[in-house]
């Protein structure tokens, strides 16, 4: 089309549009005159009538509004037409504008709706106003004018309508007119999509008038009752039973009425309503109940029901009709035009976010809830809120709590509340959680059915009684293998339990030293026990809880003599004995002094079974991501850390993180097969908190500091401490097997045959332990110095005697052949006699072996020692210039000079740890032969001081 043409075409349909327009003004300066300004003149004094006045007023601000805009669009086309030749799509307003258009009738049609449906013309003719009475006469000559309704409120009824209607219905002939003229290219385009607007707009108008007339017969249908509750003007009847008949399930009704927001049923004199986007419709009903065989269940937050229609065909409507009610009333907002053809629309989602207050009997009564929903059950994140100040925050699931949640519980006698932060598991806790108590005790462990259970530690800070508990839990109370640190006493009970009460063997280590083992039965010390007093003295018999001998006893002393006899101790007279007094033996028994405690009483496999049971049911459940916080997660020790745990594995991770997700875990699992490989993955793994393992060492070594670390370092608990260890080792080897396990029957591979106990054993102590060691060594170590410190004095005196010696005397001393001297070693300085330099042969060596300090594994330990050996030999071999292999008669005065020099604290101690915890594999071996020659070293020069004490003794008395 040539630019003239469309010049021609635009013109004429511009000036069609202008007399439109102008005609459309003028009817609508004349409704305005004699229909809105007398009625807003007489505002009734009624309730009812007061209301409907306020939906007038809203109804004439869009009627200005649309007038406004009609006056507007006439000035702009007048203007247009008188001074241009030209013309472009963009002078036709209606299209240009035509967003604003079609939003300002939709608007008007809707408030004159509302005002339809609450019979609103009806009482506005009814008004008894003088100005009223003034106007009535001409408006009637007016209304003649565009209908023959005798009916007052009908004609207004048709007069605000109709020429707003036909005023749409002349845009659509003005624009297909000019459509009809348009060649193809983006005009058309434009021109074409108006016109599909315009028609949708006519169809809603029509809806909207049908629904609102549809809505107002219903009103006067139903009693006062129900209209008083129901009837809102922006709630439209979208179907009836009594027009399309269907019916509820155990005739809970005799009507159902489907509105564009609620679903009401019908019953006598009372009815129930259910709130739309809380409805979900669905079609798979097939109950013997129902009153036909085409049903539509219908399920709300509470209640479910079946709707039964007659034939297939009702069935199809009402599901429909349903549907589309429900998605728009999720949108919130109706459809444009509001009902399109049959089927079209999409369902509405099964997956929505809203707030409700349960009603109904059921732990949830009183409860708002706010979150999202699926199927009518809470299920997803959601909060829930009880009127006496109960809040649960977390995940739901079809109904009940499930997965990590945060729930107040307020305490009856003061204004503070307890707080679970836990994993929830079918309406109930279930799994690892930390309970903040509101009076000022915190529980971290496991739960099972909402009570405490399996492992967990309880902890007072108040300042009355802290006291900390670290052991099992079975039914919300202390049962089983656990530990109690009593602060105020200083004291720490290390046993069984039953009911919250200590009972069978316990251990009991004071802060003073003091240790002793009794039975106890609901926390009462029942029959005979060992007390063992920090000044090595061995008490065993019956004792008071203040540790007062009482009865038959035997007092064994740290000189090695020995009492036995029966023990009282009356008032004001101190303790009294009738027995024996046995002087012979005058030497220290080891076995009563370095007693160890536990062992048989608590066997190693069944401590802290609550830890292993965890994670051994998370292994079961086939290691689901959801489990996983719940059943290893004693990583988390603080509500902040719980919060950041629970993000990274519900949220997106950082692209910076390692990906430590449970199928990546087990894809992992499967390339590591050679031993360096493996050792490096479980390294890594060991020291994530993200790991499962690394978890699981987390918690043993809670457990482990628990026992071991302040008033538990006591020398009698070291075997228990050092097999604990070993055990660890073996449970996270078996673990591992576990998990590796599981990855290669989830890959469909066929997973190794089980070895045998021996050797599954050795990969813990050779793998497994080295690792895992660096966690528990503080508190391991320093019992081994405990358990040995009387010898390691004895050793430092006589480091301390042999470091007077320079180095010529000490190796003429230590018996050292003098062609091994290393003399040239000795370098001189001015005024500097060669007999009195110190600290200089062996130096690489003796350097060397004070690295044994610097390491925790000891593997290491034993590797430095190693190299020390060949220190040695390689000074020698450079001495005698020659190959030196030395043999055990040269090693030892040689090894014992290194070992003097190097002045190593707690050497005993170092041997004694090596040798327990080596890989089984070194025995008999190179490491073997040299820890033993250290060990002779260290003893050589324990007797050497010994011996000069005993001399030293013999020289006084003599």
């Amino acid at each position: 089309m040539s630019s003239l043409e469309w010049d021609m075409c635009a013109a004429e349909a511009t000036t069609s549009l202008l007399q439109v327009e102008e005609n459309f003004s003028a009817c609508l300066a004349r409704m305005d005159a004699l229909i809105f300004k007398p009625l807003l003149q007489s505002e009734p004094s009624d309730q009812k009538g007061k209301e409907n006045f306020k939906l007038f007023l809203l109804l004439n601000d869009q009627f200005q509004a649309l007038w406004n805009l009609t006056e507007e669009n006439y000035r702009i086309v007048k203007q247009k037409c008188s001074t241009s030749e030209s013309f472009c799509i963009q002078d036709i307003y209606i299209v240009w504008k035509g967003d604003l258009f079609l939003s300002l009738y939709i608007q008007y049609f809707v408030t004159f709706a509302n005002y339809v449906v609450v019979h609103g013309f009806e009482h506005a003719t009814k008004s008894k106003s003088e100005a009223w009475k003034h106007h009535k006469t001409v408006l009637k000559q007016f209304l003649t004018d565009f209908t023959t309704e005798t009916s007052m409120s009908l004609a207004l009824y048709t007069v605000l309508h109709k020429p707003v209607r036909d005023h749409v219905e002349q845009y659509i002939l003005l624009l297909n007119k000019l459509n009809e003229v348009l060649q193809e290219g983006s005009e058309k385009d434009i021109v074409t999509s108006a016109v599909k607007e315009y028609v949708k707009l006519k169809s809603f108008i029509s809806q909207v008038l049908d629904e609102a007339c549809f809505t107002k017969t219903l009103w006067k249908s139903l009693g006062y009752k129900f209209t008083d509750m129901l009837c809102v003007p922006e709630r439209r009847l979208l179907e009836d039973s009594k027009n399309l008949p269907i019916s509820a399930s155990t005739n809970r009704s005799d009507r159902i009425l489907l509105f564009d927001d609620v679903l009401v049923l019908i019953q006598g004199n009372s009815f129930q309503s259910f709130d739309l986007k809380l409805v979900w419709v669905d079609e798979t009903c097939r109950e013997k109940s129902a009153p036909g065989p085409y049903g539509l269940r219908i399920i709300t937050p509470e209640e479910t029901f079946v709707l039964s229609a007659k034939d297939p065909q009702m069935k199809a409507v009402w599901q429909w009709k349903l549907n589309q009610a429900i998605r728009q009333a999720l949108n919130g907002k109706r459809d444009f035009p509001l009902w399109g053809k049959t089927g079209e629309g999409t369902e509405p989602s099964s997956c929505r976010f809203f707030t409700y207050v349960f009603r109904l009997e059921s732990k949830f009564k009183n409860a708002s809830y706010e979150g999202e929903w699926h199927w009518g059950k809470p299920h997803g994140k959601g909060t829930l809120k009880w009127r006496d100040g109960r809040n649960h925050v977390g995940d739901f699931k079809e109904g009940l709590e499930h997965g990590f949640g945060i729930c107040l519980v307020p305490r009856r006698s003061e204004d503070r509340y307890d707080c679970y932060k836990c994993h929830w598991y079918e309406g109930k806790m279930r799994g690892y959680g930390i309970c903040e108590y509101g009076n000022d005790m915190v529980y971290k462990g496991y739960f099972k059915d909402d009570v405490r259970q399996g492992f967990g530690i309880l902890e007072n800070f108040s300042a009355e009684h802290p006291f900390k508990y670290t052991g099992q839990w079975e039914n919300d109370k202390k049962n089983g293998y656990g530990v109690w640190e009593d602060k105020d006493r200083g004291e720490r009970y290390i046993g069984t339990w039953l009911d919250d009460h200590r009972h069978g063997q316990g251990i009991v280590v004071t802060q003073s030293g003091v240790c002793y083992q009794r039975t106890f039965h609901a926390d009462k010390m029942v029959g005979s026990g060992i007390l063992l007093l920090e000044d090595d003295s061995v008490y065993e018999g019956n004792f008071t809880q203040d540790l007062t001998f009482v009865g038959k006893g035997k007092l064994s002393f740290a000189n090695g003599f020995i009492l036995e006899g029966t023990f009282t101790n009356k008032s004001g007279q101190g303790l009294q004995t009738q027995g024996i007094l046995n002087t012979s033996n005058e030497q220290l028994d080891e076995r009563i002094t370095k007693a160890q405690l536990g062992l048989k009483e608590f066997p190693v496999e069944k401590r802290w079974k609550g830890i292993y049971d965890q994670f051994l049911e998370f292994i079961h459940s086939g290691c689901k991501e959801e489990m996983e916080e719940s059943f290893t997660g004693f990583h988390i020790q603080t509500s902040k850390e719980l919060r950041k745990s629970q993000e990274y594995l519900f949220c997106q991770r950082g692209t910076e993180d390692v990906s430590w997700k449970t199928e990546d875990i087990l894809e992992e699992l499967v390339q590591h097969h050679e031993l360096g490989s493996l050792q490096s993955y479980l390294e890594k793994a060991l020291k994530s908190s993200l790991h499962p393992l690394g978890k699981l060492l987390k918690a043993l070594t809670i457990a482990f500091q628990a026992t071991y670390s302040g008033i538990g370092a006591n020398r009698h608990l070291l075997t228990m401490a050092q097999e604990e260890v070993k055990y660890y080792a073996k449970k996270i080897w078996e673990f591992y097997q576990g998990l590796l396990h599981l990855a290669l029957e989830q890959k469909g591979q066929l997973p190794a045959k089980c070895v045998d106990g021996e050797v599954s054993d050795q990969k813990a102590y050779s793998v497994v332990l080295p690792l895992i060691l660096p966690c528990f060594y503080p508190e391991l170590f320093m019992l081994y110095m405990l358990y040995h410190e009387r010898e390691d004095d004895l050793y430092c005196q006589g480091i301390v005697d042999l470091s007077l010696f320079p180095d010529i005397k000490l190796l003429e001393f230590l018996d050292v052949q003098k062609h091994l001297w290393p003399l040239k070693d000795l370098t001189l300085t001015t005024n500097q006699r060669r007999s009195l330099i110190k600290d200089k042969c062996f130096l690489s060596a003796t350097e060397c072996l004070q690295k044994l300090i610097t390491t925790v594994d000891p593997r290491e330990k034993l590797l430095i020692l190693q190299k020390t050996y060949e220190e040695i030999e390689s000074t020698v071999s450079r001495v005698v210039e020659k190959d030196y292999k030395l043999p055990m008669d040269d090693l030892l005065p040689l090894l014992m000079y290194v070992v003097s020099r190097a002045k190593i604290q707690h050497l005993g101690a170092e041997i004694h740890l090596i040798r327990d915890l080596m890989d089984p594999t070194n025995q008999g071996g190179l490491y073997d032969f040299l820890l033993t020659a250290l060990e002779s070293c260290y003893e050589h020069i324990q007797r050497m001081r010994l011996h000069q004490r005993e001399n030293c003794h013999v020289t006084r008395t003599s």
